[in-house]
């Protein structure tokens, strides 16, 4: 039992945000304040590749009343989950899938269940067919969109799910003062960087390059890397080339009106007159407040790098056109489109959920996969989590067995990749430099 335990008392107005890492923990944590902010906050982490570290958990600033650590399987039998009024899952679509599929069994005949809620981080760019059927089944599916609620909805229209489980909202964490240029300090630019976009180390390092040029060119003012995470932390997408390495590649060692900074995105916007970008969530915030935003044209306009999402923002811009002053702003059609500067988002959502609420037992959760209609894609997907197809934790492997051998494996692994987690972040003095700048 887990020392919050002593506190859990069934009858509290509590939500539980399930995540499994410090992006979706943002995220999770976000949409419960603005769903349930009357309510205690819960954290369940998930453990995993990417389960947050306290230095990531400070730097999303949200304070959970509680948390803990567990692993999908050990929530099926949860008491303390089954008696929230709401559930966020911040978790990827698979791991949506997995928990709707075991909750919804181990929950049915209960009298009073949790709300479930899903959605996503950021833009839906890619693989959207994919990553919606796998939330379908949960009670609200957030678009963060009017453009993604009426996709979404269509969606699920066509193949039988309930198109108003569908509730159009925005990204929870817009918010922030408006942009106002200061006397008082530089003009500042912030390239806000992603893990895993591009992937290229020769393209990861041609940005930082330019990002350097652009301070050598502009003495006159402050350009700050904005950087997701430590070498060796995880996040939601595996960082294999960090900025904090690549800095040191540079052809000419960096001038000094260039800093990598680490923090919370909206204090580092507080003091940003222009965000760059490839295709970061960190532009819709930066939009969101009135701030010249950038979306990087370099390496092309491709799906692959999601920079497409921004076609027709009219914020696509290439270094050059920076270099030359460039200070690009949404289109007010398209900006109204993404849900930014929209009202009161979230009243939709409060509202779909507080009519669940007043009307009576919920029904059970019904993914839209199940081992009949879909039973060769949920299975593997049930069984990475630890879960049979009847929603049940799989038993723990005997002693010696190949099973238990790979278990063993991944536990040394684990500790392995602690080690040099640490390694990065404590010992390597270049490291440190960079990154506490």
């Amino acid at each position: 039992m887990s020392p919050s335990s002593a506190l859990f008392t069934p009858a509290s107005r509590r939500v539980a945000v399930v995540a499994d890492s410090d992006t979706r923990w943002k995220w999770g944590a976000s949409v419960a304040r603005e769903l349930a902010p009357n309510h205690t906050l819960d954290a369940v982490f998930l453990r995993g590749r990417s389960t947050p570290t306290e230095r990531q958990l400070a730097e999303v600033g949200i304070v959970p009343d509680r948390r803990r650590e567990a692993a999908a399987a050990e929530l099926v039998d949860d008491e303390e989950l089954a008696a929230a009024d709401v559930v966020v899952l911040a978790v990827s679509g698979g791991t949506v899938l997995a928990l709707a599929h075991a909750l919804g069994l181990a929950w049915e005949g209960r009298r009073r269940r949790p709300v479930t809620v899903s959605g996503y981080v950021g833009v839906v760019y890619e693989k959207m067919v994919d990553g919606l059927m796998t939330r379908a089944g949960t009670d609200i599916v957030l678009a963060n969109s009017a453009y993604d609620a009426e996709r979404f909805a269509r969606a699920f229209a066509s193949v039988g799910v309930d198109p108003e489980s569908v509730v159009e909202c925005a990204l929870p964490f817009l918010g922030g003062e408006p942009h106002r240029p200061s006397p008082d300090r530089p003009f500042t630019l912030t390239f806000a960087v992603q893990p895993s976009v591009p992937k290229d180390r020769d393209a990861r390092l041609h940005l930082l390059g330019r990002a350097a040029a652009h301070a050598r060119l502009h003495p006159e003012r402050e350009v700050l890397v904005k950087l997701r995470s430590l070498p060796g932390e995880q996040t939601t997408h595996v960082e294999a080339n960090p900025y904090q390495v690549l800095v040191e590649e540079l052809p000419q060692p960096a001038p000094g009106n260039l800093r990598l900074v680490h923090g919370n995105m909206a204090e580092v916007l507080d003091r940003t007159d222009l965000l760059v970008t490839v295709s970061s969530t960190a532009a819709l915030e930066s939009m969101h407040r009135g701030i010249p935003t950038a979306i990087l044209t370099d390496l092309g306009v491709r799906e692959a790098h999601g920079n497409h999402y921004f076609l027709h923002s009219g914020c696509l811009a290439s270094w050059d056109d920076l270099d030359a002053g460039a200070l690009p702003r949404p289109l007010p059609e398209w900006a109204a489109v993404q849900g930014i500067g929209k009202p009161d988002p979230y009243a939709a959502a409060r509202h779909r959920l507080a009519r669940l609420r007043a009307a009576g037992p919920l029904p059970p959760l019904r993914p839209y996969y199940t081992p009949r209609t879909a039973g060769a894609y949920l299975g593997p997907i049930l069984g990475r989590h630890g879960l049979d197809e009847q929603g049940r934790p799989l038993p723990l492997p005997a002693a010696g067995s190949g099973r238990a051998g790979r278990a063993v494996r991944k536990v040394a692994g684990r500790g392995a990749r602690k080690l040099y987690r640490m390694g990065h972040q404590k010992v390597a003095p270049t490291l440190r430099r960079w990154g506490a700048a």
